[in-house]
């Protein structure tokens, strides 16, 4: 178990800093002492979990039924290029393509 601390520790090399108001430090370290955790694990774990979270929030793209077929059918049955889109891919293709 030693060993394991000491790893932790070895991969605990950056440091967070912030300062929090006095009622906002007793909510904290009383949840940790609820979870019979120490004050930083707990931190860290509620702060890792926070970030997964927004990071998911913001990667995921959750449609509907009704969008999710509309998308499948526009993949499928895709509509012809307009003229606009014709113009844009020669643009492209002349400004980026060898």
């Amino acid at each position: 178990m030693a060993k394991t601390a000491k790893t932790d520790r070895g991969l605990r090399e950056e440091r967070l800093g912030f300062r929090v108001d006095g009622p906002t430090k007793a909510l904290i370290e009383r949840a940790a002492q609820l979870e019979r955790r120490k004050l930083t694990d707990f931190c860290l774990t509620a702060l890792t979990d926070a970030a997964r979270q927004t990071i998911s929030q913001h990667e995921t793209l959750v449609l509907s039924e009704r969008d999710r077929a509309v998308f499948f059918d526009l993949l499928v049955n895709p509509p012809a290029s307009s003229e606009r889109l014709q113009r844009a891919f020669a643009e492209h293709k002349r400004r980026v393509v060898p």
